[in-house]
Order: structure tokens, then sequence, then C-alpha cells
């Protein structure tokens, strides 16, 4: 096993989802390599400082109103014919509480198992470079590599982009305002180095990994992995692929004009 075989299954790894021959050969490298085993430790502490720092957000109204609604609709208009056929038999006042509490109960857990069915349908429907986009974002932003040549030039980030990888990656002129380019630096998917462009939207980083289509396969134009928005584009001949937390729409428009900026036939010299 050499260093980039090892790189490409570290967090497999770290995660506890390799099989156990792949594991023990990659156990028995790291033991030996100063460079995998200095990766793996960064990302055991990428890991502590996820669960130390990601935000845990309170219930939305949303779900309290959803909550509200299957209690109107299973709860109270049971409790209402009850109460018309039998009123002297209603329950003593301990003992609704405690059938109100369960009910609430019911359908906090029905309307939990619904979202998480969501989450995890969504998940599936991502391809694994999608998932490998928004680990890359992450590990890249709380590891402070996010950017290694920084400029809003892209006469100064496309050729040190293409001194560093085996293909060329565009850098269109700016299709919007509100995203400023902040530099690029090189990053990888699915075993294979990538661009990755750099953006600011307001207090937002938004990365997009430039790839050719030779190496893409097939994945949503718009998922969400972890809270990430992750939207596809193809154009000039690549991939491209932002990942950042904000509205999916914002950020697909974006990528789609980038694509469309990218693949437009240059003026003609005069």
């Amino acid at each position: 096993m050499n260093c980039a075989e090892a790189s490409a299954g570290l967090g497999a790894w770290s995660d506890g989802e390799l099989a156990a021959g792949e594991a023990t050969a990659l156990r028995e490298h790291v033991a030996g390599c100063a460079a995998c085993r200095a990766e793996l430790e960064a990302l055991a502490a990428l890991r502590r400082d996820i669960r130390a720092e990601a935000p845990r957000h309170a219930a939305p109204a949303s779900l309290h109103a959803r909550v509200r609604a299957e209690l109107a609709r299973h709860g109270d208009g049971a409790a209402a014919t009850a109460a018309a056929a039998a009123a002297p038999l209603r329950p003593a006042p301990s003992r609704r509480r405690w059938f109100l509490a369960g009910a609430m109960a019911g359908a906090l857990l029905a309307v939990g198992v619904g979202a998480l069915t969501e989450l995890v349908l969504s998940q599936r429907a991502s391809d694994g470079v999608t998932i490998e986009a928004v680990d890359g974002h992450v590990r890249a932003t709380l590891g402070q590599r996010l950017i290694e040549v920084a400029s809003s030039d892209r006469h100064t980030v496309k050729p040190w982009l293409s001194a560093r990888l085996p293909y060329a990656a565009p850098v269109p002129d700016p299709v919007d305002p509100a995203f400023v380019l902040a530099g690029a630096r090189v990053d990888s998917l699915d075993r294979r180095p990538v661009a990755a462009l750099v953006y600011r939207y307001g207090n937002h980083t938004v990365d997009v990994f430039v790839r050719p289509l030779a190496d893409a396969g097939a994945a949503p134009a718009l998922a969400n992995v972890r809270g990430f928005t992750v939207a596809l584009a193809l154009g000039a001949g690549m991939e491209w692929r932002a990942v950042a937390d904000v509205d999916a729409t914002v950020l697909a428009g974006f990528v789609e004009r980038l694509a469309a900026a990218a693949a437009a036939p240059l003026p003609a010299a005069r």
C-alpha cells in the first residue's frame, strides 16, 4: 500500500467503515509512515473539533406546528367523540394529563421518525463524491487550510492551479457581485487531485470543486448533506460542484452561472 492509497482510506478507517483486511493493511502502512500517521491524527483532531464546535439547533416552529396538527387530527377528534358519548365518564385530571403527554410523545416520535427517514433518504440520494466534497469543505475550513493561493485575480489563480494539476481548470470572470473569489487550493475527490475555487458570500465560504467530465459520474444536481448544500453544474468540459451552508436556490444559480461563463466563447480580438 502506498501513501495515495492510504490517504484515500484514512477517513473510512477513522470512522470504522473499512473491512478487516483493508484496515489491517492500512494499520501496517500507518505504523511505518510518519506522513500518513500525521494525517490520521489530524482527522482525529478534526472529529474532536466538530463534536465540540458543531452548532446544535432547537426544534423549528414548523415541527411544533406539525405536532399540534397531528394532535388535532388524531387526539382532539377522538376526545370530542368520547366526551359526547359519555360525558360523565371523563377521566380524572391526572389521567387526562398522562393521556395528553403520551399522545404528545407519540406524535413527536412519529414526526421525528419521518424527519430522520427524510434525512437518510436525502443522504442515500447523494453519491459518494458529493459526501466526499462536503467532508473536504469541512476539513479545509476547520483545519485552516482553506486557501493555498489567496487572490481575487483569476489570472493569478488559474496559472497557480494549472502548475499543480494534470488539467487546466477554468477560472471564470466574476458572474455575481455577491460571490467574491478569495483564492483556491488543490483538494481531492475520488482519489484524484481537483481544483477547489474558494468564494466568499457574505459571512459564508463557498467551495467550488472543478474537475474534468471524464472523472465525473452520476450525481444529483442538488443535495443536502449534514446541513450543507451541494449544487452541481456542467460546463466547459468540467463538472462544477459547489458546497456551502447557504440557500439551495442561491447556490444552484451561482454554480450554473459559473459553469456557463466558463463555457462561453472568448470575445474575438480586435
